[in-house]
């Protein structure tokens, strides 16, 4: 597995006079790490910073020991938003072929990140016809490109039914398993399990970190919803 695959410190991003991110210190692995937390908390803004395209105030985010967002990283990071970041006008096979010759990357490329997604049989359909979830797979497949060394998914299972979001997530192992630093987000409590390592986020803040079962266990919680509302609870005490 990647080892320190990021390293950030003293990190912080300011929005208009208020703070989003405030001398954050966090070290990444490999694995698949968690981050979790409700809307609004800062999770998104950490994401951005990790792909170098979020203005930072102050602090330092290294990723494999470069700086976030620099050019020795372009091929070794992949990067899937909320919003499905594809051609709504090419096919899905269209987008990949640009993607890939962009990345420098081969044309089996294409064939392997389709399948990887389950999009086979949609490869020729103009992106715009597609569904908001067969769209956020597009985005992924995009992002797979090359087996990129750190995958960074902000939400990515959001509007996938559970056999899409199931068939992902062990997709999401699977890289993990083969070397990839896999940082998903996601504010749905229920995927918290399925993380290796997970980060509880509360208004910019890590408020929780460590396996789904040490969480639990410090929190004496039965789910890791309660853990985190145990948690919040002891925090604002």
């Amino acid at each position: 597995m990647v080892k320190n695959a990021v390293e950030i410190r003293g990190l912080r991003v300011v929005r208009g006079k208020r703070p989003v991110l405030d001398q954050l210190d966090l070290t990444i692995g490999g694995g698949v790490t968690g981050l979790l937390g409700p809307s609004g908390c800062g999770k998104s803004t950490l994401m951005r910073c990790l792909v170098g395209v979020q203005q930072i105030r102050a602090g330092t985010v290294e990723i494999f020991g470069e700086e976030a967002g620099g050019k020795p990283l372009r091929d070794r990071v992949g990067y899937v938003t909320q919003v499905a970041s594809v051609y709504d006008d090419l096919t899905i096979a269209e987008n990949l072929r640009f993607f890939a010759r962009v990345l420098g990357v081969g044309k089996d490329e294409v064939d392997r990140v389709v399948d990887a997604v389950d999009l086979g049989r949609n490869r020729d359909r103009v992106v715009g016809q597609l569904s908001g979830g067969q769209r956020s797979r597009a985005s992924l497949a995009v992002a797979l490109l090359g087996s990129p060394d750190l995958l960074v998914l902000d939400e990515p299972t959001v509007g996938l039914d559970p056999v899409l979001r199931e068939d992902l997530w062990a997709l999401f192992h699977d890289l993990a398993d083969n070397g990839t630093a896999v940082f998903v987000s996601s504010h749905v409590m229920d995927e918290a399990e399925r993380c290796h390592r997970l980060l509880l986020m509360r208004e910019g803040r890590i408020i929780a970190d460590g396996s789904p079962a040490d969480i639990k266990e410090k929190a004496q919680a039965q789910s890791v919803e309660e853990a985190f509302l145990a948690i919040v609870r002891r925090d604002a005490a």
